[in-house]
Protein backbone atom coordinates (compact mmCIF):
# COMPACT_ATOMS: atom_id res chain seq x y z
CA UNK A 1 0.00 0.00 0.00
CA UNK A 2 1.29 3.37 -0.91
CA UNK A 3 2.38 5.83 1.68
CA UNK A 4 -0.12 8.54 2.14
CA UNK A 5 3.20 11.21 1.89
CA UNK A 6 4.15 12.26 -0.74
CA UNK A 7 7.78 11.23 -1.47
CA UNK A 8 10.46 14.02 -1.11
CA UNK A 9 13.34 13.79 -4.05
CA UNK A 10 15.97 11.66 -3.04
CA UNK A 11 18.59 13.73 -3.78
CA UNK A 12 18.35 15.89 -0.87
CA UNK A 13 17.46 13.23 1.64
CA UNK A 14 20.78 11.47 1.24
CA UNK A 15 22.64 11.05 4.46
CA UNK A 16 26.07 13.24 4.70
CA UNK A 17 29.14 11.23 3.65
CA UNK A 18 31.94 10.64 6.22
CA UNK A 19 34.13 13.39 6.24
CA UNK A 20 31.85 16.02 4.90
CA UNK A 21 32.33 19.41 5.77
CA UNK A 22 28.85 20.82 6.07
CA UNK A 23 30.45 24.06 8.08
CA UNK A 24 32.05 25.28 5.22
CA UNK A 25 29.47 24.15 2.42
CA UNK A 26 26.75 26.60 4.91
CA UNK A 27 29.38 29.51 5.03
CA UNK A 28 29.31 29.26 1.30
CA UNK A 29 25.32 29.41 0.89
CA UNK A 30 25.42 32.16 3.80
CA UNK A 31 27.82 34.21 1.79
CA UNK A 32 26.14 33.80 -1.46
CA UNK A 33 22.85 34.58 -0.13
CA UNK A 34 24.58 37.81 1.80
CA UNK A 35 25.48 39.49 -1.23
CA UNK A 36 22.55 39.52 -3.09
CA UNK A 37 20.19 41.01 -0.15
CA UNK A 38 23.17 44.05 0.55
CA UNK A 39 22.75 44.65 -3.05
CA UNK A 40 19.45 44.37 -3.27
CA UNK A 41 18.91 46.59 -0.33
CA UNK A 42 21.45 49.54 -1.24
CA UNK A 43 19.62 49.94 -4.44
CA UNK A 44 15.77 50.25 -3.38
CA UNK A 45 16.71 51.80 -0.42
CA UNK A 46 18.29 54.49 -3.13
CA UNK A 47 15.51 55.13 -5.03
CA UNK A 48 13.51 55.35 -2.18
CA UNK A 49 15.83 57.94 -0.46
CA UNK A 50 16.37 59.99 -3.02
CA UNK A 51 12.83 60.47 -3.55
CA UNK A 52 12.00 61.54 0.47
CA UNK A 53 14.99 63.60 0.29
CA UNK A 54 13.96 66.25 -2.39
CA UNK A 55 11.50 68.09 0.64
CA UNK A 56 14.25 68.47 2.53
CA UNK A 57 16.81 69.44 -0.05
CA UNK A 58 14.12 72.27 -0.82
CA UNK A 59 13.97 73.50 3.07
CA UNK A 60 17.81 73.34 3.38
CA UNK A 61 18.52 75.78 0.01
CA UNK A 62 15.68 78.36 0.84
CA UNK A 63 17.21 78.30 4.63
CA UNK A 64 20.52 78.71 3.38
CA UNK A 65 21.88 75.80 5.48
CA UNK A 66 25.44 73.95 4.80
CA UNK A 67 25.81 70.74 3.27
CA UNK A 68 26.75 69.00 6.17
CA UNK A 69 23.50 69.78 7.90
CA UNK A 70 21.58 68.13 4.58
CA UNK A 71 23.64 65.22 5.09
CA UNK A 72 22.78 64.76 8.93
CA UNK A 73 19.53 65.19 7.83
CA UNK A 74 19.08 62.43 5.40
CA UNK A 75 21.16 59.66 7.87
CA UNK A 76 18.39 60.79 10.23
CA UNK A 77 16.00 59.63 7.55
CA UNK A 78 18.09 56.18 6.36
CA UNK A 79 16.67 53.57 9.05
CA UNK A 80 12.74 54.47 8.16
CA UNK A 81 12.49 52.87 4.77
CA UNK A 82 14.86 50.70 6.11
CA UNK A 83 12.91 48.98 7.85
CA UNK A 84 10.46 48.32 4.50
CA UNK A 85 12.94 47.49 1.98
CA UNK A 86 15.47 44.80 3.81
CA UNK A 87 12.43 41.65 4.27
CA UNK A 88 11.72 42.45 0.69
CA UNK A 89 15.42 42.26 -0.66
CA UNK A 90 16.09 39.49 1.19
CA UNK A 91 13.32 37.70 0.28
CA UNK A 92 14.35 38.12 -3.79
CA UNK A 93 18.05 37.82 -2.69
CA UNK A 94 17.50 34.10 -1.31
CA UNK A 95 14.95 33.87 -4.31
CA UNK A 96 17.34 34.66 -6.71
CA UNK A 97 20.39 33.36 -4.83
CA UNK A 98 18.98 29.46 -4.77
CA UNK A 99 17.53 29.41 -8.00
CA UNK A 100 21.04 30.65 -9.16
CA UNK A 101 22.76 27.42 -7.51
CA UNK A 102 20.08 25.11 -8.91
CA UNK A 103 20.31 26.28 -12.51
CA UNK A 104 24.11 25.92 -12.20
CA UNK A 105 23.66 22.18 -10.52
CA UNK A 106 25.48 23.26 -7.09
CA UNK A 107 22.85 22.00 -5.36
CA UNK A 108 22.83 19.04 -7.10
CA UNK A 109 26.35 18.38 -6.39
CA UNK A 110 25.82 19.35 -2.41
CA UNK A 111 22.79 16.83 -2.43
CA UNK A 112 25.18 14.00 -4.24
CA UNK A 113 27.69 14.91 -1.69
CA UNK A 114 25.35 14.44 1.33
CA UNK A 115 24.53 18.24 1.64
CA UNK A 116 20.63 17.24 2.40
CA UNK A 117 17.68 19.79 2.62
CA UNK A 118 17.79 20.55 6.23
CA UNK A 119 21.38 21.19 5.90
CA UNK A 120 20.95 23.92 3.55
CA UNK A 121 17.80 25.26 5.01
CA UNK A 122 20.11 26.45 7.90
CA UNK A 123 22.33 28.58 6.03
CA UNK A 124 18.22 29.88 4.39
CA UNK A 125 17.54 30.59 8.34
CA UNK A 126 20.74 32.11 9.09
CA UNK A 127 20.41 35.07 6.83
CA UNK A 128 17.46 35.49 7.90
CA UNK A 129 18.50 35.85 11.52
CA UNK A 130 20.73 38.48 10.39
CA UNK A 131 18.12 40.34 8.68
CA UNK A 132 15.50 40.21 11.56
CA UNK A 133 18.06 41.27 13.88
CA UNK A 134 19.32 44.35 12.10
CA UNK A 135 15.63 45.27 11.03
CA UNK A 136 14.52 44.73 14.83
CA UNK A 137 17.26 47.51 15.35
CA UNK A 138 15.96 49.96 12.93
CA UNK A 139 12.02 49.78 13.55
CA UNK A 140 12.72 49.68 17.26
CA UNK A 141 15.47 51.70 17.85
CA UNK A 142 17.21 54.09 15.17
CA UNK A 143 13.92 54.42 13.11
CA UNK A 144 12.38 56.38 16.18
CA UNK A 145 15.46 57.83 16.95
CA UNK A 146 16.07 59.17 13.69
CA UNK A 147 12.31 60.61 13.15
CA UNK A 148 12.75 62.45 16.48
CA UNK A 149 16.23 64.06 15.86
CA UNK A 150 14.88 64.81 12.22
CA UNK A 151 11.62 66.91 13.29
CA UNK A 152 13.42 68.41 15.68
CA UNK A 153 16.44 69.48 13.90
CA UNK A 154 13.81 70.59 10.94
CA UNK A 155 11.99 72.77 13.71
CA UNK A 156 15.44 74.20 14.54
CA UNK A 157 16.42 75.24 10.64
CA UNK A 158 12.90 76.79 10.49
CA UNK A 159 13.43 79.03 13.60
CA UNK A 160 17.05 79.89 12.26
CA UNK A 161 16.45 83.65 10.72
CA UNK A 162 20.03 83.95 10.52
CA UNK A 163 20.43 81.48 7.87
CA UNK A 164 17.05 82.65 5.95
CA UNK A 165 18.26 86.20 5.77
CA UNK A 166 21.91 85.71 5.41
CA UNK A 167 21.31 85.71 1.28
CA UNK A 168 23.14 88.59 0.21
CA UNK A 169 22.02 90.08 -3.11
CA UNK A 170 18.03 88.53 -2.54
CA UNK A 171 14.85 90.11 -1.38
CA UNK A 172 13.76 86.95 0.81
CA UNK A 173 10.77 86.39 2.21
CA UNK A 174 11.30 84.56 5.46
CA UNK A 175 7.80 84.89 6.79
CA UNK A 176 4.26 85.93 5.68
CA UNK A 177 4.61 89.86 5.21
CA UNK A 178 8.21 90.59 5.90
CA UNK A 179 11.16 91.02 3.24
CA UNK A 180 14.75 91.42 3.83
CA UNK A 181 17.30 92.07 1.32
CA UNK A 182 20.98 92.99 2.60
CA UNK A 183 23.49 94.41 -0.01
CA UNK A 184 26.32 92.68 1.46
CA UNK A 185 27.65 90.20 4.25
CA UNK A 186 31.42 90.76 5.69
CA UNK A 187 33.65 88.17 6.64
CA UNK A 188 32.96 89.49 10.32
CA UNK A 189 29.15 89.12 9.64
CA UNK A 190 28.37 92.61 9.76
CA UNK A 191 25.82 93.42 7.35
CA UNK A 192 26.00 96.35 4.84
CA UNK A 193 23.15 97.68 2.69
CA UNK A 194 19.57 96.68 5.24
CA UNK A 195 16.36 96.78 4.00
CA UNK A 196 13.51 94.99 6.14
CA UNK A 197 9.84 95.63 4.64
CA UNK A 198 6.91 94.64 7.09
CA UNK A 199 3.50 94.54 5.72
CA UNK A 200 1.69 92.56 8.29
CA UNK A 201 -0.44 95.87 9.00
CA UNK A 202 -1.67 96.67 5.66
CA UNK A 203 -3.23 100.26 6.87
CA UNK A 204 0.44 101.17 8.41
CA UNK A 205 3.07 98.81 6.49
CA UNK A 206 6.69 100.00 7.73
CA UNK A 207 10.00 99.86 6.06
CA UNK A 208 13.93 100.31 7.48
CA UNK A 209 16.41 101.18 6.20
CA UNK A 210 20.11 101.19 7.29
CA UNK A 211 23.43 101.42 6.40
CA UNK A 212 24.87 98.70 8.47
CA UNK A 213 23.93 95.85 11.48
CA UNK A 214 24.17 93.08 12.91
CA UNK A 215 21.86 89.97 13.51
CA UNK A 216 22.26 88.63 17.15
CA UNK A 217 20.79 85.51 19.05
CA UNK A 218 19.86 87.34 22.58
CA UNK A 219 18.51 85.62 25.65
CA UNK A 220 14.86 87.42 24.65
CA UNK A 221 15.18 86.03 21.06
CA UNK A 222 17.07 86.90 17.43
CA UNK A 223 17.18 90.46 17.06
CA UNK A 224 18.52 92.66 13.49
CA UNK A 225 20.09 95.48 14.84
CA UNK A 226 20.64 98.27 11.95
CA UNK A 227 22.64 101.58 12.91
CA UNK A 228 22.45 104.66 10.52
CA UNK A 229 19.45 104.16 8.97
CA UNK A 230 15.51 105.30 9.10
CA UNK A 231 12.16 104.20 9.71
CA UNK A 232 9.62 104.91 7.19
CA UNK A 233 5.75 104.42 8.27
CA UNK A 234 2.87 105.00 5.73
CA UNK A 235 -0.09 106.85 7.56
CA UNK A 236 -3.53 106.86 6.59
CA UNK A 237 -3.46 104.04 4.01
CA UNK A 238 -0.73 105.21 2.15
CA UNK A 239 -1.50 108.37 1.89
CA UNK A 240 0.90 110.34 4.15
CA UNK A 241 4.84 109.52 4.59
CA UNK A 242 6.20 109.70 7.94
CA UNK A 243 10.17 109.20 8.01
CA UNK A 244 12.23 108.69 11.46
CA UNK A 245 15.70 108.48 11.23
CA UNK A 246 17.66 106.56 14.05
CA UNK A 247 21.27 105.90 14.76
CA UNK A 248 20.75 101.99 16.51
CA UNK A 249 17.09 100.21 16.41
CA UNK A 250 16.78 96.61 17.51
CA UNK A 251 13.99 94.67 15.35
CA UNK A 252 12.46 91.66 16.88
CA UNK A 253 12.26 88.44 15.00
CA UNK A 254 11.41 85.79 17.07
CA UNK A 255 7.85 86.31 16.21
CA UNK A 256 8.80 85.06 12.77
CA UNK A 257 10.30 81.97 13.93
CA UNK A 258 9.01 78.54 13.06
CA UNK A 259 6.12 76.87 15.23
CA UNK A 260 6.97 75.40 18.78
CA UNK A 261 7.91 71.69 18.81
CA UNK A 262 4.41 69.56 20.00
CA UNK A 263 4.98 67.62 23.35
CA UNK A 264 3.27 64.82 22.17
CA UNK A 265 5.27 62.14 19.66
CA UNK A 266 3.90 61.32 16.91
CA UNK A 267 4.00 57.35 16.29
CA UNK A 268 7.10 56.89 14.12
CA UNK A 269 8.97 58.80 16.40
CA UNK A 270 8.08 56.86 19.30
CA UNK A 271 10.13 53.84 21.22
CA UNK A 272 8.35 50.90 21.65
CA UNK A 273 7.69 51.35 25.41
CA UNK A 274 6.14 54.90 24.47
CA UNK A 275 3.63 52.90 22.45
CA UNK A 276 2.83 50.58 24.87
CA UNK A 277 2.76 52.78 28.03
CA UNK A 278 2.32 56.62 26.77
CA UNK A 279 3.05 58.71 30.29
CA UNK A 280 1.53 62.43 28.53
CA UNK A 281 -1.66 62.97 29.87
CA UNK A 282 -4.53 63.95 27.68
CA UNK A 283 -4.10 60.87 25.26
CA UNK A 284 -7.53 59.55 24.17
CA UNK A 285 -8.26 56.20 23.82
CA UNK A 286 -8.56 56.28 20.46
CA UNK A 287 -4.95 57.31 20.23
CA UNK A 288 -3.98 54.25 23.04
CA UNK A 289 -5.46 52.05 20.41
CA UNK A 290 -3.40 53.46 17.57
CA UNK A 291 -0.30 52.88 19.79
CA UNK A 292 -1.19 49.72 20.94
CA UNK A 293 -1.33 48.23 17.07
CA UNK A 294 1.96 49.96 15.86
CA UNK A 295 3.65 48.74 19.03
CA UNK A 296 2.35 45.16 17.63
CA UNK A 297 2.90 45.93 14.11
CA UNK A 298 6.56 46.53 14.86
CA UNK A 299 7.37 43.53 17.35
CA UNK A 300 5.91 41.56 14.66
CA UNK A 301 7.22 43.04 11.15
CA UNK A 302 10.87 41.43 11.18
CA UNK A 303 9.26 38.19 11.15
CA UNK A 304 8.31 38.13 8.09
CA UNK A 305 12.44 37.20 7.08
CA UNK A 306 11.30 33.53 8.13
CA UNK A 307 8.61 33.71 6.12
CA UNK A 308 10.42 34.77 2.99
CA UNK A 309 12.88 32.46 3.86
CA UNK A 310 10.99 29.34 3.76
CA UNK A 311 9.08 30.14 0.75
CA UNK A 312 11.70 31.21 -1.17
CA UNK A 313 13.12 27.86 -0.19
CA UNK A 314 10.35 26.04 -1.08
CA UNK A 315 9.78 27.19 -4.79
CA UNK A 316 13.15 26.56 -5.60
CA UNK A 317 13.38 23.03 -3.41
CA UNK A 318 10.40 21.75 -4.52
CA UNK A 319 8.77 21.02 -7.83
CA UNK A 320 9.98 19.80 -11.84
CA UNK A 321 12.88 21.56 -13.13
CA UNK A 322 11.29 22.24 -16.60
CA UNK A 323 11.96 25.66 -17.00
CA UNK A 324 8.36 26.53 -17.52
CA UNK A 325 8.03 24.86 -14.21
CA UNK A 326 10.09 27.02 -12.44
CA UNK A 327 8.97 29.99 -13.48
CA UNK A 328 5.58 29.34 -12.24
CA UNK A 329 6.97 28.26 -9.05
CA UNK A 330 8.95 31.57 -8.65
CA UNK A 331 5.84 33.85 -9.65
CA UNK A 332 3.40 32.05 -7.65
CA UNK A 333 6.22 32.07 -4.66
CA UNK A 334 6.44 36.30 -5.23
CA UNK A 335 2.72 37.04 -5.56
CA UNK A 336 2.68 34.81 -2.21
CA UNK A 337 5.31 36.91 -0.25
CA UNK A 338 3.84 40.03 -1.68
CA UNK A 339 0.14 39.62 -0.67
CA UNK A 340 0.85 38.10 2.72
CA UNK A 341 2.79 41.56 3.53
CA UNK A 342 0.45 43.27 2.01
CA UNK A 343 -2.56 41.85 4.51
CA UNK A 344 -0.13 42.19 6.90
CA UNK A 345 0.07 46.77 5.78
CA UNK A 346 -3.77 46.10 5.11
CA UNK A 347 -4.53 44.97 8.95
CA UNK A 348 -2.89 47.95 10.57
CA UNK A 349 -5.71 50.30 10.06
CA UNK A 350 -8.56 47.42 11.10
CA UNK A 351 -6.10 46.69 14.29
CA UNK A 352 -6.10 50.60 15.49
CA UNK A 353 -10.17 50.46 15.82
CA UNK A 354 -10.18 46.79 17.35
CA UNK A 355 -7.35 46.14 19.22
CA UNK A 356 -8.00 42.61 19.32
CA UNK A 357 -7.06 42.10 15.87
CA UNK A 358 -3.31 42.65 16.79
CA UNK A 359 -2.98 39.14 16.77
CA UNK A 360 -3.26 39.23 12.94
CA UNK A 361 0.12 40.81 13.03
CA UNK A 362 1.59 37.70 13.98
CA UNK A 363 -0.48 35.41 12.55
CA UNK A 364 0.33 36.30 9.20
CA UNK A 365 3.75 35.43 8.77
CA UNK A 366 3.11 31.70 11.24
CA UNK A 367 0.80 31.18 8.04
CA UNK A 368 3.34 31.90 5.80
CA UNK A 369 6.30 30.06 7.64
CA UNK A 370 3.82 26.94 8.17
CA UNK A 371 2.53 26.62 4.64
CA UNK A 372 6.27 26.60 3.49
CA UNK A 373 7.22 23.99 5.93
CA UNK A 374 4.43 21.84 4.14
CA UNK A 375 5.24 22.68 0.81
CA UNK A 376 9.06 21.23 1.88
CA UNK A 377 7.56 18.27 3.43
CA UNK A 378 6.09 17.08 0.36
CA UNK A 379 2.44 18.49 0.58
CA UNK A 380 2.63 20.81 -2.73
CA UNK A 381 -0.51 21.56 -4.48
CA UNK A 382 0.17 19.41 -7.67
CA UNK A 383 0.96 16.06 -4.99
CA UNK A 384 -2.35 16.52 -3.14
CA UNK A 385 -4.51 16.86 -6.27
CA UNK A 386 -2.70 13.76 -7.35
CA UNK A 387 -3.45 11.98 -3.97
CA UNK A 388 -7.02 13.08 -4.18
CA UNK A 389 -7.73 11.71 -7.83
CA UNK A 390 -5.94 8.18 -6.46
CA UNK A 391 -8.34 8.21 -3.49
CA UNK A 392 -11.47 9.18 -5.31
CA UNK A 393 -10.35 6.58 -8.18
Amino acid sequence: MASSRPEAPRYMERKPARGLRVPRLSSYVLVELLGPVAVLTILLTSVIWLISILPLLDLVINRGQSAPTFLYLIVLLLPTPLTLIMPFAFFFAVLFTLQRLQGDSELVVMASAGYSLRQLAMPVLGAAAIVMVLTYACVLYLAPMGQRALRDKLVDIRADMAGALLNEGDFNTPALGLTVFIRQVANNGELHGILVHDSRDRVRPVTYIAEKGILAQTPAGPRLIMLDGTIETGARSGQQLQILHFESDNYTLDQFNGPAPFSLRKMNERYLDELLWPSESGITPRIRDQFFAEAHNRIAQPLYCLAFALIALAAVMRGRRQRGSVAMRLTVASLSATGLRIAGYGIIGLAQRDPPLVMCFYLLPLFGIVAALLVLAGYTPTSLAARFQVRTA
